[in-house]
């Protein structure tokens, strides 16, 4: 049977069971979310034993040689010596404020207490003191004092709930991070740039559209951004203050319900894309959002002629509840990961 070594203790792992399931199963607490290697708060290093591959896709080549891995993919077939992720990867913070963008979407301004290198659009593990981890991308630009998350209110949601209801400014976190690869690279600043999200998916797409245009990117960006109704819309006169500004950024706010009134059409996302922008070969897409969409979107367009290597995408995945102290049985309050 394979064990895991974490502070001095060893813990027995069962058949198929990951470091992450089999050390919350015996109460360990281990920073976690999204628990489908997508998030990677539950980064962990391997003091001693084999990693398996498995446990490292995603990361880079430069975390693989400091023995990182995902505790949530890695299934050891033999003794594994783990500790937490370390200060290198970590920074403290402090909340500098909150303000509602809507009746359900959270701007959370954040103060690093050190050094914090970024690309607009990435996103970070937001950790509260007790070790509660949840996955946001950010939207501010990394020459700013502050970071900016966007937090969508969760029934139930653990950190969604306490941001919303309980959280003030000067509360302390850890961030840590930042991991993705949905961001703005610069030197093609004629290429057409197409960002589509649903949701808080507005948050990366905000942050690299605003970076595309403080390097100089001189191509068109389309920017569409759906929601169900027109509640699930924020940011709406920022984003059209912007288009004002820079000709060459064209912003669509869509719903799927409702009347259709000036700025905002009504119809679904992907076939308002279809229409604007019928012909994508040669352009760059990013993609941010609900799973689902961003799939369907993601295929969609490299029918439509645009290469894989030019989409780039970044599935919102529900957090997964830990499982109770030797019971296996998870809580139901869970939060959206970023």
């Amino acid at each position: 049977m394979a064990r895991v070594k974490h502070e001095g203790q060893w813990y027995g792992l069962d058949e198929g069971e990951s470091v992450l399931d089999g050390l919350l199963r015996r109460g360990v607490a281990v920073p976690h979310s999204c628990r489908a290697g997508a998030c990677q708060s539950c980064l962990m290093r391997a003091e001693r034993g084999e990693v398996p591959a498995k446990a490292q896709v995603g990361l880079k080549e430069t975390l693989k040689a400091r023995g990182y891995f995902l505790a949530c993919a890695c299934q050891p077939d033999s003794e594994l010596e783990v500790a937490g992720a370390g200060a290198d990867l970590r920074v403290s913070a402090r909340i500098a404020s909150l303000e509602r963008l809507s009746d359900s979407v959270l701007r959370v301004r954040l103060r690093p207490e050190g050094r914090f290198e970024y690309r607009a659009g990435q996103y970070v593990s937001l950790l509260r003191a007790d070790g509660l981890a949840r996955s946001y991308s950010l939207a501010s630009q990394p020459h700013e004092d502050l970071l900016e998350l966007h937090v969508r209110r969760i029934s139930g949601g653990l950190m969604s709930g306490w941001l919303f209801d309980e959280a003030g400014p000067g509360e302390p976190v850890v961030l840590q991070g930042p991991a993705g690869d949905c961001f703005y690279v610069p030197g093609r600043p004629e290429q057409p740039l197409l960002l589509a999200g649903t949701g808080t998916g507005l948050a990366p797409l905000y942050g690299i559209a605003r970076d595309a245009l403080a390097q100089g990117h001189t191509g068109p960006i389309w920017l569409f951004h759906g929601a169900v109704d027109a509640s699930g819309l924020y940011l709406v006169d920022e984003l059209r203050a912007l288009q004002s500004q820079y000709p060459q950024l064209q912003y669509r706010p869509c719903v799927l319900k409702g009347q259709e009134r000036v700025g905002v059409w009504v119809g679904a996302l992907d076939a308002l894309i279809k229409e604007a922008c019928p012909r994508p070969a040669g352009w760059r897409a990013l993609l941010c959002g609900n799973p689902d969409l961003v799939l369907s979107l993601r295929k969609k367009l490299f029918l439509a002629g645009l290469s894989l290597k030019e989409i780039h995408a970044d599935a919102f995945l529900p957090s997964t509840p830990p499982p109770q102290a030797g019971t296996g049985v998870t809580t139901s309050a869970s939060d959206t990961s970023r």
